[in-house]
């Protein structure tokens, strides 16, 4: 009786248009939506760690407040995996669309905890220990939007703009981290002062973050089941447990082999030149707080840009060559590039560096969904893009900024620059070895 109540969505889902060019677009349009506010939420705690790393740790000085800050960053990834494995065979067996209704739902929770929790000075260690509790929370929530996510788009995608439509993850990921950058524009330069964003006017984009993931959520409510899915589904005669889907996936090692070796060096490129960029130019470039947020702003609005770009242009030439191109440019332009933007003082010169850098991520970025979602079957291709992928994340991108700047506190900041090298150059050699999936995609296998 359970699963006939757990197929009835299926089989509305069955007949809905999604194979049509407007559906098709409504769908990437409803499933970019959630994707962009739960990135905002994401992201937010980065663009914001400046102003309130003093509200929920001990008075110290800024570099040990900012690993602090760094740290729970990176705790946040510990949870990614977890919900990887969970979100993933969630939407395997029930739906990416349910799926991606409850990691926004997720999301907002830990955004409307952290606007709320008072500070280090009022509550002492619950502070911090609520700040935790808020990012694994949303870390689960993370681990589960990447995968359902990216097998979504590439599942509604038709074959001939599967690269241009998927890249659209990542056009909504980057703008979530410009909504979140110009909520702190807005803020320094037109609402509060310097004194009034530390002291309580970072809530504020908390509370927004909130209040958009309910909006998402309802919007996702609309959105409409991809037909590889609903397909996949009416065929089979069994629905296997989270522990044993686990064991589905193992029989797809090199997929999974392959997930990990080529995110290892884009999400660390990723990270360095995104996340951990906005600190860099005021840690290190001393730069302002404002001009180092208007630079990261406007290189991210020329990465968001790119996207499609790239994307299309795969359709066209393949994966592959987009994934040695960033391979080999990340390899040996990274230390290059790094070291220079270290000794400008100049806006921008450090704008025309960080863009050029962005420039090569974004023969992964682009992609890199699309072709994880390639590799897998339908049956497990939620928990085979979400789970090694979300592993890898943790190990690498989560913890980019904090090895950044713990390089930087032992007086050796240049040991990152070829820290990030060496990760790029080792996922060159997987871009080497792997085939083509534009060419070899078991999403087309399954028509």
């Amino acid at each position: 009786m359970s699963d006939i109540a757990a197929n009835e969505p299926i089989a509305r889902a069955a007949s809905a248009p999604v194979a049509t060019p407007s559906g098709r677009l409504r769908s990437i349009f409803a499933g970019s939506v959630g994707n962009l506010v739960e990135w905002y939420d994401w992201y937010v705690y980065a663009a914001f760690s400046l102003y309130f790393a003093k509200s929920f740790f001990p008075a110290g000085d800024a570099t040990a407040q900012l690993l602090n800050t760094a740290a729970v960053f990176a705790l946040g990834f510990i949870m990614r995996p977890i919900g990887g494995w969970l979100m993933g065979v969630f939407a395997d067996r029930y739906g990416r669309r349910t799926a991606l209704t409850l990691s926004v739902l997720l999301m907002c929770f830990g955004s409307l905890v952290i606007a709320v929790t008072p500070s280090y000075q009022t509550i002492g260690i619950w502070a911090p220990i609520l700040l935790i509790v808020a990012r694994l929370v949303q870390g689960i929530s993370l681990g589960g939007e990447y995968g359902a996510s990216a097998t979504y788009l590439s599942e509604v995608a038709d074959k001939a703009n599967r690269g241009f439509y998927s890249s659209f993850q990542y056009v909504t990921l980057i703008m979530g981290q410009l909504l979140a950058l110009a909520v702190l524009l807005l803020l320094q330069f037109v609402f509060l002062t310097p004194a009034q964003l530390e002291a309580w006017g970072w809530r504020i984009p908390f509370a927004i973050g909130a209040l958009c993931a309910l909006v998402a959520m309802y919007l996702r409510r609309a959105m409409t089941e991809s037909d590889h899915f609903v397909a996949a589904k009416q065929k089979s005669t069994s629905r296997p447990g989270f522990s044993s889907h686990i064991l589905e996936l193992a029989k797809h090692p090199r997929a999974v082999l392959t997930v990990v070796g080529l995110t290892m060096g884009g999400t660390v490129a990723f990270y360095t030149y995104t996340i951990y960029m906005q600190k860099f130019l005021v840690n290190t470039v001393g730069l302002t707080k404002n001009d180092s947020t208007l630079v990261s702003a406007a290189a991210l609005f020329a990465f968001m840009c790119l996207q499609p770009l790239f994307g299309a242009l795969s359709d066209r030439i393949g994966r592959r060559p987009l994934l040695i191109s960033f391979g080999v440019l990340g390899t040996l332009a990274t230390v290059p590039l790094l070291t220079m933007l270290s000794m400008t003082k100049d806006p921008w010169l450090a704008f025309g560096l960080i863009f050029i850098a962005l420039l090569i991520v974004s023969g992964y970025t682009s992609i890199n969904a699309v072709v994880k979602a390639e590799l897998f079957p339908t049956e497990v291709r939620a928990l085979g893009v979400a789970l090694p992928y979300a592993v890898t994340v943790s190990l690498f991108g989560g913890t980019a900024e904090y090895i950044a700047l713990w390089c930087k506190s032992i007086g050796h900041e240049a040991w990152f620059y070829w820290y990030v090298a060496g990760c790029v150059a080792c996922s060159l050699l997987v871009y080497v070895a792997m085939p083509d999936t534009r060419e070899t995609s078991l999403i087309d296998r399954e028509r």
